[in-house]
């Protein structure tokens, strides 16, 4: 009964931070690529979920056993997940408690299990979308407690801890808005670049004569291409695991339902000319 408990507060927690996210911003989300039939991938994208992700946030409802699914064997999962005494059956927990968290940072730190699922519940793609967009969209901002904003959740609490894998880079950000002037109607373009530092600058130009409509568009620069592009393929790999690991039954699912298609399929054919065979001679 508590470990049921446990697991629908856990549910609970997930879908109410995926709702909130999904409120903060207007972004539009990047389309994951799907590798979540790559091995390969989805071992990366657990690498990266348990030497970063893994110390505020938990997974409490998977177990590192779970993992075999994916092709790693228990000495590997022993030798490269597990740091602090953990055994292979173990759930994926952190020391933090929900009190330090809140204490910490101003709000616990949601558990990841089943954010994936929860956020394509909510918002309708899926979910790997969205945190493939997330963890892509950083950007300094000294105006920000932590030092960092995110366009697909503005004012994130949570900082980029990632940054050092992704490199530096910079973002222009261009506002298209009407705007009143002398009491009459006016168009104006504000462009606003973020340095690599966190520091900004701001330059607004009329639009004299505009005839189109309020738009709002972000272009980031990296100033470390190569880190940049190992950093999006990384967190291709993370989400795609973050999706898996929202339903690890889903690959298996779906092959499952190959085979009843093709036997449905099959039995159409069967029964169809049964049934011609049966009335053939009834007029």
């Amino acid at each position: 009964m508590k470990m049921m408990t446990k697991f629908l507060s856990t549910v609970v927690l997930s879908l109410t931070c995926a709702v909130s996210m999904a409120a903060g911003g207007e972004y539009p989300w990047d389309k994951a690529p799907n590798r979540l039939n790559d091995n390969a991938a989805l071992q990366n994208g657990a690498k990266i979920f348990v030497n970063n992700c893994l110390n505020c946030h938990s997974a409490k409802s998977m177990r590192y056993s779970k993992l075999r699914e994916i092709g790693l064997t228990d000495e590997q999962i022993k030798n490269n997940l597990l740091f602090t005494g953990e055994r292979v059956g173990d759930m994926m927990t952190i020391a933090m408690t929900r009190a330090d968290g809140t204490m910490w940072f101003g709000a616990a730190a949601p558990d990841l299990t089943v954010m994936a699922r929860s956020k394509s519940l909510n918002a309708g793609p899926p979910g790997g979308d969205y945190i493939y967009t997330y963890l892509r969209t950083f950007y300094r901002d000294t105006t920000k407690p932590t030092g960092w904003n995110n366009l697909a959740f503005p004012n994130a609490g949570m900082p980029h801890v990632l940054w050092d894998m992704q490199g530096p880079r910079e973002l222009t950000s261009t506002v298209v808005k009407q705007v009143e002037k002398d009491g009459q109607p006016a168009w104006e373009k504000v462009t606003t670049v973020y340095g690599p530092e966190g520091y900004w600058t701001s330059n607004t130009e009329p639009l004299v004569g505009y005839n189109g409509s309020a738009s709002e568009t972000h272009r980031f620069k990296a100033l470390d291409p190569q880190l940049a592009r190992q950093y999006d393929s990384d967190m291709a790999d993370l989400a795609a695991f973050m999706t898996w690991m929202s339903d690890p039954s889903q690959l298996k699912r779906k092959q499952i339902g190959v085979w009843v298609l093709l036997f449905l399929g099959i039995f159409f054919v069967i029964a169809w000319r049964l049934n011609a065979s049966y009335w053939k001679h009834v007029k």
